[in-house]
């Protein structure tokens, strides 16, 4: 029988491959790009986890084959794990609680009701503090019990269970060590874990003992360890969320609030605070996301380097390249928390961990964590599920995920280690373009040229109505707004040009979304540099859109509109003369120039009219209103505002029937403002109650909607329907503080108050 040996380690391997590669140190230094120094610490054993990149360029100087680099790279990762673990022998007391703890009161006050709680049914007194790195579960734990123990005259211990460990704590170790602890001698110890579990339990029952488990693993390693009811207690902190244990109060801990946050730092620098000042000690607190550690860092070096400059270390911070590597200080790492979880996970589930990174906007859901990650949605949501156990992820409303900033940094940096640049190349070019497929045909929803749009590819999210296309539209507007940038800056003036077109109806929908100005323009440089002079035309028409949008700004709305005029007339393009004669008139209005702005939106509806573009005939109708109404002709403008409602309501107009939908409560706003102004204030408040009511289905909270409820509240007051009134202008300034508008929300809100008699709406 052949010997058992023991497997080889890090540098006995790489050792064996230099000479099987007949290369010297020096010679392997200059291959590989790695000092000689530092190739002699590894075989001699002193450096036993080199960094992931450093084994990889030794592997590339080796020219190891793939189950060679494999492992030598497994026996590296177990090197660093090893490095940063060491267990000590016995049950420690509880550690010491810092003085400058800042915060947490509502869960102390958890804490302090968890042990004065009576027992309930199942396993009773048992506290889980949840939470992901950096979030300072163990300070915390600490800190309550320090403050609990007089409530515990048999003892308060601390075990930790090296959860993140490679190898946690055994269910039997645990439980010989707390039998220690508790008095048990070692010839009393029951050999068997249930006979350990058992003696643990009575002995719990009727003693007045707190027990901290830090760093739980699992399910499986906790259960055997908590209390069955009686006197005893216990506080478990673990960065899992343990969905599975039963019978457990859980408290998540979050991060700090920027107040909490920045007086934990005040508290950790002392009295450089006076010197540093506070501002730069928020702007700190603040690059920091309120991670506990990350503050510890940062406090701890502005402290051990007197003569730095905190304005000067906010300046390195705010450069998220270099976050992760000055988020250091001494053997305190953020990033070495996070590669603790990070290092848990599977395989398959790291590689979407790293990708997501590449993620546009702030956050997103499984489809799109699945054409990041290359894998099957099912596959996205189970590691979904398991970064958000790790609290790599976190999870919020209707199946969306976000990162916390700093973890956000260290995938990316887990990004540029582990993934070439060509495959974060591949996976930017897939991510962009299914975002800006899927945006295009979401946005085609609303246009009247398409109607209901087919779903082009078998790959992109399945909307399968307008209001499923909408909300799509809306939630990852981060994330196809950053996938434009994207194209833009990578010269893809076709893809960004047929997305910027996609939203114009759409924008209606959305109207004080505060990126249109940017899609508009990116579309309109895109039509340009393709020398598409009509599309180019159309997207100058949309900025002018966005200048008249409250608040307005007319002027630059003309000049959009102007050069729009120009290129559709060399163009040919009619249908986009008519809109710049339309948003022509539109500006010529909000400047006063009512005469001028009545000749240019006629220009504009004779042409809708004749090129049968009902859509945009019945929003110059409505335009031609306003004018009318602002110059005093009321009856006019009603006919005009009539006209528009009995297009919108007709389903055999030839109106598109999302534009109707959007447009019939636009124009009852209108009607009933012109009711009011007429004396029929009756007429006018069920018209407006009608408009308001058709806009909720929209989402419309914005300016219309808000100018709708102000009407409403104007001609109510003048009905004498006082308490009405006041209700509707309450709304008004909610609305009008939605959309940005200060003043008018301020306004609204003294009239709500105050309830004077109150001014003509415009």
């Amino acid at each position: 029988m052949a010997p058992i040996t023991d497997p080889l380690g890090f540098a006995e391997l790489l050792r064996r491959h230099r000479h099987a590669a007949r290369l010297t140190l020096e010679q392997l230094a200059e291959a590989s790009g790695i000092s000689v120094r530092s190739l002699s610490d590894m075989e001699r054993g002193r450096s036993r986890g080199p960094r992931h990149r450093s084994v990889t360029a030794l592997a590339d100087a080796l020219a190891l084959d793939e189950i060679a680099r494999e492992q030598l790279v497994e026996l590296a990762r177990d090197g660093r794990l090893r490095d940063h673990w060491t267990r000590p022998t016995g049950l420690s007391a509880l550690p010491r609680s810092v003085d400058d703890f800042t915060g947490r009161a509502a869960e102390l006050a958890w804490t302090n009701d968890l042990v004065h709680a009576d027992d309930s049914p199942g396993v009773a007194g048992v506290g889980l503090v949840t939470g992901p790195a950096g979030l300072g579960k163990t300070t915390f734990a600490v800190r309550a019990a320090h403050a609990l123990g007089p409530d515990f005259p048999d003892g308060v211990f601390f075990l930790d269970l090296f959860g993140m460990s490679p190898h946690p704590l055994s269910v039997d170790e645990a439980l010989a060590l707390l039998l220690r602890a508790l008095g048990v001698a070692d010839q009393q110890i029951p050999h068997d874990v249930p006979g350990r579990a058992s003696l643990y339990r009575s002995l719990l029952r009727d003693r007045r003992v707190l027990v901290v488990l830090d760093d739980a693993a699992s399910e499986q390693q906790i259960r055997p360890l908590l209390p069955a009811g009686g006197e005893g207690r216990a506080l478990i902190t673990s960065r899992r969320l343990l969905a599975g244990l039963e019978g457990v109060r859980r408290l998540s801990l979050e991060p700090l609030p920027l107040l909490e946050a920045t007086e934990l730092l005040t508290g950790i620098v002392g009295e450089r605070s006076a010197s540093d000042g506070e501002p730069v000690l928020t702007r700190l607190a603040q690059l920091c996301g309120g991670l506990p550690l990350a503050l510890r860092i940062i406090g701890n070096r502005l402290v051990s380097r007197p003569g730095w400059s905190a304005a000067e270390l906010a300046a390195r911070l705010a450069n998220e390249e270099r976050r992760l590597d000055q988020l250091s200080a001494g053997d305190l790492k953020i990033a070495n928390a996070f590669r603790m979880s990070y290092e848990q996970l599977a395989g398959s589930t790291r590689r979407v961990f790293r990708r997501l990174a590449l993620v546009p906007g702030r956050d997103f859901d499984a489809a799109l964590a699945a054409v990041a990650g290359g894998t099957s949605v099912e596959d996205a949501w189970d590691a979904l599920d398991e970064l958000v156990d790790l609290g790599l992820l976190q999870d919020g409303t209707s199946g969306r995920y976000r990162f916390h900033d700093l973890v956000r940094l260290f995938a990316r940096d887990r990004l540029q280690e582990e993934d070439t640049s060509a495959e974060r190349d591949t996976i930017t070019e897939t991510v962009t373009s299914w975002l800006l497929r899927t945006a295009t045909t979401a946005g085609r929803w609303f246009d009247s040229a398409y109607g209901r749009p087919d779903r082009p590819d078998a790959d992109l999210a399945d909307l399968s109505s307008i209001e499923e296309a909408e909300q799509w539209l809306r939630v990852n507007a981060g994330n196809w707004l950053g996938a434009l940038r994207h194209a833009a800056s990578s010269d893809r003036h076709s893809v960004v040009l047929e997305c910027a077109e996609s939203m114009d109806w759409f924008s209606d929908r959305w109207m004080h979304a505060p990126h249109w100005r940017e899609v508009f323009t990116l579309g309109a440089q895109a039509a340009a540099a393709l020398g598409d002079l009509a599309h180019h035309a159309a997207q100058l028409n949309y900025l002018a859109w966005v200048h008249l949008v409250p608040p307005s700004v007319p002027d630059v709305a003309l000049r959009y509109a102007a050069q729009a005029l120009d290129l559709a007339t060399q163009s040919g393009a009619t249908t986009q003369i008519g809109w710049s004669h339309q948003f022509s008139g539109a500006a010529l209005r909000a400047l006063g120039r009512l005469d001028e702005a009545v000749a240019s939106i006629s220009r504009g509806a004779e042409i809708f009219k004749a090129a049968d573009n009902i859509d945009a005939y019945a929003q110059s109708l409505g335009t031609l209103g306003d004018c009318l109404r602002d110059d005093g002709r009321y009856a006019e403008a009603l006919e005009q505002y009539v006209k528009k409602r009995d297009l919108a309501g007709d389903e055999g107009s030839g109106m598109t029937p999302s534009i109707a939908a959007l447009s019939l409560p636009y124009a009852l706003v209108r009607i009933g403002q012109c009711l009011g102004l007429l004396g029929r204030r009756a007429e006018a408040i069920t018209t407006l109650t009608e408009a308001i009511a058709l806009m909720e289905p929209f989402q419309l909270s914005n300016y219309p909607q808000a100018r709708a409820l102000e009407v409403l509240a104007d001609v109510l007051a003048e009905e004498g329907r006082d308490g009405e009134s006041r209700r509707a202008y309450a709304r008004a300034a909610e609305v009008y503080e939605a959309t940005g508008d200060a003043a008018a929300s301020s306004r609204c809100r003294n009239l709500a108050t105050a309830a004077p008699d109150p001014p003509k709406a415009d």
